[in-house]
C-alpha cells in the first residue's frame, strides 16, 4: 500500500486541473489514476473548435485544450497511472485498483478527489418500440468512431435529442458526406447551446423538431427507417402526427449519466437532480476528505468551467491533505426553489470566509427575467437576465460580506 497526500481518480479535464491546482497549493505527493491509455478523457475525441474561449481567450479544439493542462502537468512532480480501472473507494480513503502490471493493488491517500465524468444514456432507456438491428449508436460513440478511428457509422442519419454531442455530430456526419435528414427534441426546447444550434444546425439547413420522439425503428438486419411523432405537454406521442425518415442511421443524444458507481461504494450521498454527490462550495462532500468536481459532480456545457470548478476542488483537498483543514461543518442547505432545476452546492458552510458562486439551472425558457438567492427575506444575491434556457449553466455570486448575513436555509428562485 503507497501513501499520497491526494489521489485523483480520472485524468480527464477535472482531473488534469484538479491535479494541477492540489499541486500547487502544497500537496507534493500526487497521483491521477485513468482508465483510457492516455490523459484527457473525452477532450482527445472532440476535434472541433470552441474550447478555452473564456479560460485561455482562445478558440481551441479538445486535444488542444487537453494538451494545455498535460503539459502544465509534466512541469509538476505528479504521478499518473493510466490503463488503471479503480474498482473502489472507502471512507476511509483506501483505493483498491487494477492494471495489467500490478495486478490488484491498494492505495491510501490523505484526501481523495472524484473525477470520473460521465456516460451516454443508451437506447435502453427509452423503450422505443422496435428491433434492435445494427446502425444504433449513441452520439459520442459514433464521434469516436469518425474523430478517431476514422470509420462513417453511416450515409443517412437522424438524431433523437438535441445535446451538444448530437448537435456537433450532425455537422461533422454532414462535413464527412452524410445527409442527416431531422433532429428531433422531445421538450420544446433544446437542451443544447444556442451557439451550437446556429453553427451545427441552422449553418446547414439541418432541421430539428420540437416536441418530437422517435416512437418506432424500422429494419431487421440494419436500421431501414424510423418514425417520429409530435408529444403532447406529457410528452406522450400523439396519434396522427407521424412523420417517416428513410434512413440507416440513428444517433442518440439524450442525456449524459454521471459516473458514480464509485462514489456510492463509499456510502456518499447523491443529489437527485444532479445525479452527482451533495457538496459544499469548497466541493468536498459530506463523506470528509472526499471530494468531486466535473461531470461527475454535475453535466457542465462548457470545459472552461470545468476546470473552474476542479481547481477549487484541488486546492481544498490540498488544504485538508497538507494542512490539515478539518471543517467541523455547520451547512446549511442551498435549495432550487420557483423555476430553478437544481442548485450546486447543495450544502453551504457558513463559516468559511471565502465568497464563491453558485451553479444551476432554469427549468424552462424565461425572458427578462430576474433570478435571486434569498435566506429568509434576505436577498443574498440577484441578477437580471435578457435570457435564461436549461440548456446553458447559470451562475450567482456569493460574496464574502453576504456569506456572513446567512443564518439559514438558502433559496434559488427566477422571477419572471
Amino acid at each position: 500500500m503507497s501513501d499520497y497526500d491526494v489521489i485523483i481518480i480520472g485524468g480527464g479535464p477535472a482531473g488534469l486541473a484538479a491535479a494541477i491546482a492540489a499541486y500547487d497549493e502544497g500537496a507534493k505527493k500526487v497521483l491521477i489514476l485513468e482508465r483510457d491509455t492516455k490523459l484527457g478523457g473525452i477532450l482527445n475525441q472532440c476535434i472541433h473548435n470552441g474550447f478555452g474561449l473564456t479560460r485561455f481567450k482562445e478558440s481551441l479544439s479538445g486535444p488542444e485544450y487537453a494538451a494545455r493542462f498535460i503539459d502544465e502537468l509534466h512541469k509538476r512532480d505528479i504521478k499518473v497511472l493510466t490503463d488503471t480501472t479503480v474498482l473502489s473507494i472507502t471512507k476511509d480513503k483506501t483505493v483498491t485498483a487494477i492494471n495489467s502490471s500490478s495486478g490488484v493493488f491498494t492505495l491510501s491517500a490523505k484526501a481523495l478527489i472524484l473525477a470520473m465524468g460521465c456516460r451516454e444514456r443508451s437506447r435502453g432507456a427509452l423503450n422505443i418500440a422496435g428491433s434492435r438491428p445494427a446502425g444504433i449508436y449513441s452520439a459520442g460513440t459514433a464521434q469516436k468512431y469518425v474523430n478517431i478511428k476514422g470509420y462513417m457509422p453511416g450515409k443517412e442519419v437522424v438524431i433523437l435529442g438535441s445535446g451538444d454531442i448530437g448537435l456537433i455530430m450532425a455537422r461533422r456526419m454532414t462535413l464527412e458526406g452524410a445527409k442527416v435528414h431531422a433532429v428531433c427534441e422531445i421538450m420544446p426546447y433544446s437542451s443544447g447551446l444556442k451557439r451550437n444550434i446556429v453553427q451545427c444546425l441552422d449553418d446547414f439547413s439541418i432541421p430539428i423538431y420540437l416536441n418530437h420522439t422517435i416512437t418506432r425503428i424500422e429494419g431487421k438486419d440494419r436500421v431501414t427507417g424510423v418514425e417520429i411523432s409530435e408529444v403532447d405537454k406529457n410528452r406522450k406521442p400523439i396519434p396522427g402526427t407521424e412523420k417517416h425518415f428513410d434512413c440507416d442511421t440513428i444517433l442518440f443524444s439524450v442525456g449524459l449519466i454521471p459516473e458514480n458507481e464509485l462514489t456510492e461504494t463509499a456510502g456518499i450521498s447523491l443529489s437527485p437532480r444532479t445525479k452527482g454527490a451533495v457538496v459544499y462550495q469548497d466541493r468536498e462532500t459530506e463523506v470528509g476528505g472526499i471530494f468531486a468536481c466535473g461531470n461527475v459532480l454535475q453535466v457542465h456545457d462548457l470545459v472552461d468551467f470545468v476546470s473552474e470548478e476542479a481547481e477549487i476542488a484541488g486546492k481544498s483537498a490540498a488544504k485538508f491533505a497538507v494542512l490539515g483543514e478539518k471543517r467541523h461543518r455547520n451547512g446549511v442547505n442551498c435549495i432550487n426553489g420557483q423555476n430553478i432545476g437544481y442548485v450546486l452546492p447543495q450544502k453551504i458552510d457558513t463559516k468559511s470566509d471565502e465568497g464563491f458562486k453558485l451553479f444551476f439551472r432554469v427549468s424552462n425558457i424565461f425572458k427578462n427575467c430576474t433570478i435571486k438567492a434569498l435566506c429568509g427575506d434576505k436577498v443574498i444575491a440577484v441578477k437580471k437576465k435578457r435570457a435564461a434556457v436549461p440548456g446553458e449553466m447559470e451562475t450567482l455570486i456569493i460574496t464574502a460580506e453576504k456569506l456572513k448575513e446567512i443564518d439559514g436555509d438558502v433559496t434559488v428562485v427566477l422571477e419572471a
